[in-house]
């Protein structure tokens, strides 16, 4: 059963007293490594309040860069275009555009936000660090920055600022499915499985159709030897994104551990079509005897 609320601390063991072993230790450090990537667990380029959620779209950056054209001073439609290259993975117009959107309103919070996304994907942490800074002395109450700076500090290992910034983002907006997933991904890396699938739980209720979601939780079920749970997981994860090798992978072991060598076979080859050299699922093939070019049962 689902954890109804946060409990305390667990140990680095499952929940029959056996250590975590090597093949979802393998696992849980690919989730630990998603907090360092874009998107969940990583604060998107914000775009409420005045800036349109259309700017997302890399075909909205011809129409606003007529906007720009028309009113160059205008440190908001820099804002706008800044976040579109963002979300496109174009980070130096980003940047180029966030400066500018500064240069012309320094007291933009949103702006240095978004800049601090993109110094962060970048992994220019201290710039990160203090466009987070920044926007806070300008408007404490900005969720983003806190849930940006948080990321920030749990990359740098800095576990106690992370969490009080995770708290924070998630006392001013707890409706952020991102703000809970951040703060499970630092529990679940401190082995508290079972607050991390609290957290992870939350995250789900309020955005059920993200994937990510669903195999972080099963990799803290299976850390704490609740495979059957991790399985459920991962059969909708799979469901969600059938393109993700780590999914994929993580089912494998689930099904592994229950004993089910055919199903996780089939889960195992699935991420290795995906990605041959994922290395969760070249091993756990291996592990359950899988062979190249058999047929397997995957559900």
């Amino acid at each position: 059963m689902r954890a109804k609320g946060v409990e305390g601390p667990v140990e680095s063991h499952n929940g029959k007293g056996r250590p975590v072993g090597p093949a979802l230790a393998a696992v849980l450090v690919a989730a630990a490594a998603l907090a360092g990537c874009a998107g969940l667990g990583s604060p998107r380029i914000d775009q409420r309040n005045d800036d349109a959620p259309a700017a997302r779209s890399r075909s909205n950056l011809s129409s606003l860069s007529e906007v720009i054209e028309k009113h160059p001073d205008d440190a908001q439609a820099y804002n706008m275009r800044g976040s579109a290259y963002g979300e496109a993975g174009m980070n130096e117009q980003a940047l180029a555009d966030f400066n500018k959107a500064i240069s012309l309103d320094p007291n933009y919070a949103q702006a240095y936000t978004n800049r601090g996304l993109v110094y962060r994907r970048a992994n220019r942490l201290d710039l990160a660090l203090a466009d987070f800074g920044r926007t806070l002395s300008i408007d404490p109450s900005y969720a983003p920055a806190y849930l940006g700076r948080g990321v920030v500090y749990s990359l740098q290992g800095q576990a106690m600022q992370a969490l009080s910034d995770f708290n924070k983002a998630i006392a001013l907006r707890p409706d952020n499915p991102d703000a809970y997933y951040s703060r499970g991904l630092l529990y679940q890396g401190q082995q508290q499985q079972t607050i991390a699938i609290a957290d992870f739980t939350a995250a789900i209720g309020l955005a059920p159709q993200r994937g990510q979601l669903y195999v972080a939780r099963a990799l803290s079920d299976l850390a704490i030897g609740d495979a059957r749970a991790a399985a459920g997981d991962l059969d909708h994860a799979v469901s969600l994104d059938p393109g993700d090798p780590k999914a994929w992978a993580s089912r494998g072991l689930a099904y592994e551990r229950l004993g089910q060598k055919d199903k996780a076979a089939g889960s195992y080859a699935r991420a290795l079509g995906i990605d041959a050299k994922y290395a969760p699922a070249v091993a756990g093939f291996a592990r359950v005897g899988g062979r190249t070019g058999q047929t397997y049962q995957t559900f």
